[in-house]
């Protein structure tokens, strides 16, 4: 059966002139004519039975229909245009693994190791799209997410990594020579907050055996990141998942005060859809994360 699509070169030609409201710039991007690109739109409207300009004297504007039709056919043909930069790139070898991953979690745990697995299988190209609430396969090009919170993801399968461990720490020089101090001490300092996590310290506090301390006190920053530059410079001690400062640990810039730790209910899970399970591509990328997540947590 013949699909009903139209051509690409009207679905370019209305992009284009979608794009920039005008047939003019559209035809100028193009190296077109003016008239050839108003033939090419006038062409796709007669096909489709749709009116997807508003032409107002020598002004053109998006008709409603135009509005939503556009926001389709540019993801349309970004993925058309992706599929093939790929394909030409790898010239029909290994493949590409779109990747929608926690910005903290891609920085700060999955980026270091890609080394390793590029070495091992060079062939396998890995994209990485920052993504941090859940989301439906079936809408988006995504062959995979790490996604973090329970294990439940409509329509997809998800695999355990590693729980979140949360700990205190600050730089060196905050603690005046010593190398730990008990949680009362830690209680006078000053404190730093991730601002999604308002209630952090004082359940920190409580697995530290101190019920009813006021924690609220102390700056707010939105992202983890800032917490970890704030800490190294003597502003405070901040509460942040262990993965998160494992280079700064090891290089001495950060210390952790205290040993107690502020395990999260939720956790980090590999998740991928159930229809990609017999992608040979995606099934190399998932045991060698296994590994990687099974090491991890035999040495934290």
């Amino acid at each position: 059966m013949r699909r009903k699509i139209p051509g690409t070169e009207l679905l370019v030609a209305f992009e284009t002139a979608a794009r920039h409201q005008s047939f003019t710039r559209a035809a100028e991007e193009l190296s077109l004519t003016q008239s050839a690109v108003c033939r090419q739109i006038s062409t796709l409207e007669d096909y489709m039975g749709v009116q997807l300009f508003n032409r107002i004297k020598k002004r053109v504007t998006l008709s409603e229909a135009g509005q939503l039709y556009s926001k389709q056919v540019r993801e349309a043909l970004k993925r058309i245009e992706h599929d093939t930069l790929s394909l030409m790139a790898h010239r029909g070898a290994g493949g590409v693994l779109e990747l929608a991953v926690i910005p903290t979690f891609a920085t700060s745990w999955l980026i270091p190791r890609l080394g390793h697995f590029h070495a091992l299988h060079p062939g396998i190209t890995l994209d990485l799209t920052a993504r941090a609430e859940p989301f439906m396969f079936t809408d988006t090009p995504f062959d995979a997410a790490i996604h973090f919170g329970d294990p439940v993801w409509p329509g997809a399968l998800t695999e355990y990594l590693f729980g979140e461990e949360i700990v205190p720490v600050c730089c060196p020089a905050l603690l005046q020579g010593k190398t730990q101090i008990e949680p009362t001490e830690l209680e006078s300092m000053p404190l730093l907050h991730q601002s999604a996590r308002p209630d952090a310290w004082r359940a920190w506090f409580e697995v530290a055996g101190m019920n009813n301390v006021n924690a609220m006190g102390g700056a707010r920053y939105e992202l983890f990141s800032m917490l970890v530059e704030a800490a190294k410079v003597g502003l405070g001690v901040a509460l942040v998942p262990r993965f998160f400062v494992l280079n700064e640990i090891a290089s001495g810039d950060l210390v952790v005060p205290c040993p107690y730790v502020l395990r999260n209910q939720r956790s980090y899970y590999l998740v991928y859809p159930e229809n990609k399970v017999g992608s040979t591509s995606l099934q190399v990328f998932c045991e060698w994360l296994r590994e990687q997540a099974t090491r991890y947590r035999e040495n934290v």
